[in-house]
């Protein structure tokens, strides 16, 4: 599942909440979004300081047992009959299980439905049906009980179960979806989202990932209606009783885990294409807009072959469909044949679709499709192990779109999108282990977070950079091959990768999976004749400052070393396995930098001694230094900054070093970075000062790049041309946010020219447009951004408008922004961008975002109940906030407005409220004065 985190490119110029973070957002390039359990310490010095706690535990864990084996499935027959008018639906279970142990009772998990008859038939017909004679639903752990006359004997057997249920309105199990036909008319279509646990709430089933069985499906529908499921269909009937409505039956599964099955019914065209391998892959969309899915579905072609051969296992299935819908929680969930994506993450104007939404689209894309194999043929054995579906397919999504477009310079966004997310969040005392016990389904929702995710995908790369591509391959290989279609955990990969690479991979890795946080490497050199000795140590890095208690945790590290002499090549590697080391160079001359870990792979912070710096400095102004490691240098520096270790005006003064950058992530990275700065510095009565800085050191490649897109950009293949393109929407919208007067006025004349539809604006160029004229606009601005937004016929530019809503600064628009967050005209899944644009944009509007998420909690809490958008609409509200007593009202707020889903978002949140207040006050003096000497441009 791809969760929309803060997760990807940073957007451009919509600032990060200080500091970012299942499968949620959107659209990356917006600020922080891709992508989700501590327990609450009921006492009032928790958060009076950023002290540490111990918290590598889950929160007040709730008693949780697993389903009795004394019965399990075979296969599923299953037929369901929705309703799209009353919104409910009936079902027929016809499973063949084994029962294991003679028992009179079956349990089972089942959510919100009822049943209506349950019985039992032996195999052979050698007894008789037996009818249960009760149905005990443990509503609070999602169970039923089927109770028998008499004990159902050892051997198999069919139980049959006839059940009705609700097409709920909460984008999880069976549930409804709201669109418009072409004329205007609403209807509804059903559809599925059953990850983690949700499978219950369609059909009573054993809903746990290593319980699998095959799967018959049938579903009665509209004759007018499109019907899909994981697999094809193979026959297609009047349906006897009402000729209206047609019968559907769809081949047999393969054997799988519940979270994976889907059903879809609604209208729907596609496009339709081959993979070289001969698998048949279909993109629906909605009616009319077959075209936005060519995009998708050359992806898709291209990625099935890429993974076929580099797995070297065939992709098991007949067909694999992706369908886009419009009301949708994730932004995307593998189901095993039918990958069901948010609109955003699967649709692409070739007109209207910016070059975000296409990278953004290829990377989900590449994502579901790695689950195919890597969680869908081989499925982890329990929640405990979801990191390695998703870190997995969050690593190797990058791979995918590296091999079909070379010319994205996707892995130097990787480091930018996932791998200083994961620091950032895996720094704080309320981070976890990526390994974590869960139990109980309401502790799975918070496990889809940057955790298993970003840092997952990280500790990923940095496994592969270990072992290199071809024993890594070999290890794959190996470990789908002996797993396939059954459940396996962590250690079963890292046995095969072993193997395959003959180094102690369960040792390294159980380092970086089993314990919470990171090292910092603390660096000093020595010259020595010709040799250069190298002083290395490691300790626990802590968001409010390095570990210095006795029971400081340790890593096995791999290390790796370049010189100036030549960046790109790693000289040496070692594997640090104690706290410190001494490292010998040989011939290398006094005048040549030493770099710690080249490329920015090892998942670690660095402090190098200040000599050692200095050094560096020169490869940022001249650009010897890769790209990568001048964004790696520069978000170490400013971590440590925040941490207190180095004072928050070396990092700006670093930061002016980067005028000649050409590279649009590390830009990026950069404008993440004076996002959270420009946000903490708003609590101050000198946040003009930092937009000054901001208006001065993105002035020159502002200039540089200009209006106008040239020749090739944002097509492919334009080398370059995609990266130009993010590059000029980010650096415009900085500046026009931060009120550069020359951009403001060619905004609002470009505004006004698009408004009035004598020049479109390219849709690159939408965003940054966007946002300017908003901050500097009034309520007529403000009526016009939502006229668009009333006459957007796609959802990518729906979306593109609410993210930037919350720039507006007036008190009373800010409130019309909230209040149109939570009306019809947003769907459910994007009202948390709304209010979360609100909250980044200013001072006055975190507070009226706050207050408005506390007024309408109810309404809120209902909406997303149990789901990571409940956690994301927590952080995004208050993490900015910079003032030690907010983080007790927050905390005193969610003790009695409970939120088991976001417990740990919570801790989390008040964490990083505190570190805020600490940072403010440590620095903003001289901060202060750092910007007022600085008056003269830098040189």
């Amino acid at each position: 599942m791809l969760l929309v985190l803060g997760r990807r490119v940073s957007l451009s110029f919509v600032k990060r909440v200080i500091p970012q973070d299942p499968v949620l957002l959107s659209n990356p390039i917006l600020q922080d979004f891709r992508t989700i359990k501590f327990r609450v310490i009921h006492s009032s010095t928790v958060f009076a300081s950023a002290t540490r706690q111990n918290t590598d535990t889950m929160p007040e864990r709730r008693p949780f047992v697993r389903l009795p084996t004394d019965v399990y499935p075979v296969n599923y027959g299953l037929c369901l009959k929705p309703d799209l008018i009353d919104f409910t639906f009936e079902g027929k279970l016809e499973a063949i299980v084994k029962v294991n142990l003679a028992t009179n009772q079956i349990v089972m998990n089942c959510a919100d439905i009822d049943i209506i008859t349950a019985s039992f038939v032996p195999e052979g017909g050698e007894g008789e049906e037996i009818n249960a004679t009760g149905f005990n639903y443990q509503n609070e752990d999602e169970k039923v009980t089927l109770s028998f006359p008499s004990a159902l004997q050892k051997g198999s057997g069919t139980l049959k179960i006839d059940f009705v249920g609700e097409l709920n309105d909460k984008m999880k199990g069976f549930y409804r979806s709201k669109y418009a036909t072409p004329a205007g008319e609403i209807r509804y279509a059903a559809v599925t989202q059953f990850e983690a646990t949700d499978a219950r709430r369609a059909f009573p089933c054993w809903d746990e990932p290593a319980i699998k069985a095959t799967f018959d499906i049938s579903l009665i529908v509209p004759k007018d209606r499109v019907a899909l499921s994981n697999m094809n269909v193979i026959d297609r009937k009047p349906h006897p009783e009402d000729d209206s409505l047609l019968e559907v039956k769809f081949a047999t599964t393969p054997i799988m885990s519940t979270y994976l099955v889907a059903f879809v019914i609604g209208e729907y065209d596609f496009v339709e294409g081959q993979s070289s391998d001969g698998v048949t892959v279909r993109v629906y969309t909605p009616t009319g807009k077959a075209e936005q899915g060519k995009f998708a579905l050359e992806v898709a072609v291209k990625t099935l072959p890429f993974y076929n051969d580099y797995f070297n296992v065939p992709y098991p299935l007949p067909k694999i469909d992706l369908i886009a819908i419009a009301d949708f929680a994730a932004g995307a969930m593998e189901n095993w044949g039918l990958v069901t994506y948010r609109e955003t993450a699967l649709l692409i104007d070739p007109k209207n679709s910016c070059s975000s939404s296409r990278q953004w689209v290829a990377l989900v894309v590449g994502h579901e499709l790695a689950h195919q194999w890597f969680g869908n043929l081989v499925t982890m054995e329990w929640w405990t192990h979801l990191w390695l579906n998703e870190g997995f397919a969050s690593w190797i999504e990058y791979l995918c779109v590296d091999h079909c477009f070379p010319d994205y310079d996707i892995w130097t966004q990787f480091v930018s999108a996932d791998y200083t997310r994961a620091l950032d969040l895996d720094a704080l005392d309320n981070s976890h282990p990526i390994e974590v016990n869960v139990g109980h389904p309401s502790e799975v929702d918070e496990i889809f977070d940057a955790i298993s995710y970003s840092k997952g995908a990280s500790v990923i790369r940095m496994l592969h950079n270990y072992i290199g591509d071809k024993d890594f391959r070999k290890g794959m290989h190996s470990y789908l091959l002996k797993f396939q279609h059954r459940n396996a955990a962590t250690e079963d990969l890292w046995d095969c990768l072993e193997q395959a690479s003959g180094k102690p991979i369960a040792l390294v890795m159980s380092s970086w999976t089993k314990q919470m946080g990171f090292p910092i490497i603390v660096v000093d050199q020595e010259q020595q004749g010709d040799d250069r000795i190298l002083k290395i140590s490691q300790k626990k890095f802590c968001a409010s400052g390095p570990h210095n208690g006795e029971d400081c945790p340790n890593w096995m590290v791999p290390i790796s070393i370049c010189t100036g002499e030549d960046p790109g090549c790693t000289k040496l590697k070692v594997l640090l396995d104690s706290p410190e080391t001494t490292i010998t160079i040989n011939n290398i001359s006094p005048d040549q930098w030493v770099k710690i870990n080249p490329g920015t792979v090892g998942f670690y912070r660095i402090q190098y001694s200040s000599a050692m710096l200095e050094g560096l400095l020169p490869g940022i102004r001249d650009l010897t230094l890769l790209p990568v490691d001048r964004l790696g240098l520069q978000n170490d520096l400013f971590s440590l900054s925040r941490a207190g270790m180095i004072s928050t005006v070396e990092v700006l003064k670093l930061m002016e070093a980067f005028v000649n950058e050409p590279n649009y992530t590390v830009w990026s990275d950069l404008s993440c970075n004076l996002g959270v700065l420009s946000s903490l510095l708003s609590h101050t009565d000198f946040h003009e000062e930092i937009q000054e800085f901001i208006r001065d050191l993105f002035t020159p490649i502002g200039l540089k790049l200009g209006w106008e897109c040239k020749q090739g950009e944002g097509e492919p293949p334009g080398a370059g041309g995609h990266l130009d393109a993010l590059l000029r929407g980010l650096v415009l919208g900085k500046l026009g946010k931060a009120g550069h007067k020359p951009t403001l006025e060619e905004a609002r004349r470009r505004f006004k020219d698009h408004v009035e539809g004598k020049q479109i604006l390219s849709a690159d160029l939408r965003s940054p447009v966007y946002l300017t004229v908003l901050k500097h606009g009034d309520s007529a601005t403000l009526d016009t951004m939502l006229k668009l937004h009333k006459q957007a016929d796609m959802q990518e530019e729906k979306n593109r408008i609410e993210r930037v809503l919350g720039a507006i600064s007036a008190p009373d628009l800010i409130q019309k922004v909230l209040t149109f967050a939570l009306s019809e005209d947003v769907r459910p899944q994007d009202t948390v961008s709304v209010i979360g644009g609100v909250a980044g944009s200013s001072k006055h509007g975190r507070k009226a975002a706050w207050k408005f998420v506390k007024d309408n909690w109810e309404e809120l809490h209902n909406r997303y109940q149990g789901g990571f958008l409940i956690s994301r609409l927590i952080k995004l509200s208050v993490d900015g906030f910079a003032i030690d007593k907010m983080a007790a009202e927050v905390k005193s707020f969610f003790e009695s407005h409970q939120a088991p889903a976001a417990e740990r978002t919570v801790q989390q949140c008040c964490e990083n409220i505190l570190l805020n207040a600490a940072w403010l006050k440590r620095d903003a003096d001289d901060i202060h004065q750092y910007l007022l000497k600085r008056k003269a441009p830098p040189v």
